[in-house]
């Protein structure tokens, strides 16, 4: 495949095949600030009760700063001369859909294609937009996260979207690397906004953190806001 540092690569394949399948059309798009439909209410007198979350991930702009959820989780990102890449390997096609609608939303363009083990990777171009975050993360081939690395809800919308598990009534975030030191700096990062999680090693299914318990379970809800339309039911958590 072609690469430049402009970031530049040739039209993506067509999205994978995945249940249920999103509207090409996408979302109707609101005018910022308009609230979203919802089923009608009693009147309460006040506003809607379902605020913004603090650190939720419908607070803020989307930016390329967000892709650090990714390496939170089992993306990796390289180097190649004043540009980088990041990449991450998903299991299932719905998830292709919504990580390229998300890098999209932050101005990445993303390719895919399966690994041959039922399995996909989705990729960014090599560009200078991630050197950034690429300098952050890597200590030569070394990927860590840096110092005071912090989570927030759109970071943990991608993490979720490309790694998290449903285990009911539990929900699982899939790490990356061999490194404990890297898995304990993502571990304070959760619990740093509420998630503090249960470490499961290779040897019981890891790496990965479960999220446990109905008031941890829901903050999550909160922080990675609503169910992508790619995803299949039972695969996001939900804030009821």
């Amino acid at each position: 495949m072609p690469l430049s540092g402009s970031g530049e690569t040739p039209a993506a394949p067509p999205l994978p095949v995945t249940f249920p399948v999103p509207d090409p059309a996408g979302p109707a798009t609101r005018r910022r600030g308009e609230p979203a439909e919802r089923p009608a209410v009693p009147d309460r007198g006040a506003t809607d009760e379902r605020q913004l979350v603090f650190f939720g991930a419908e607070t803020g702009e989307p930016g390329v700063a967000d892709l650090a959820g990714l390496l939170a989780g089992p993306g990796e990102v390289h180097r190649m001369g004043g540009t980088a890449r990041l990449t991450v390997v998903v299991d299932a096609a719905w998830r292709v859909h919504v990580l390229v609608a998300e890098l999209g939303r932050r101005g990445v363009r993303a390719s895919w294609e399966p690994t041959g083990d039922r399995r996909y990777a989705v990729r960014t171009a090599y560009t200078r937009t991630i050197v950034p975050l690429a300098a952050a993360w890597l200590r030569g081939p070394t990927q860590h996260p840096p110092p005071g690395f912090q989570l927030d809800g759109r970071r943990l919308r991608l993490w979720l979207a490309a790694a998290g598990v449903t285990e009911t009534p539990d929900f699982v975030l899939r790490l990356g690397g061999t490194d404990p030191g890297r898995w304990a700096a993502v571990g304070a990062a959760l619990s740093a906004v509420g998630l503090s999680g249960d470490l499961l090693g290779p040897e019981t299914g890891g790496p990965a953190y479960r999220i446990a318990g109905r008031r941890r379970v829901l903050r999550l809800a909160e922080l990675v806001g609503e169910h992508p339309e790619a995803a299949p039911p039972g695969t996001w958590p939900t804030r009821a």
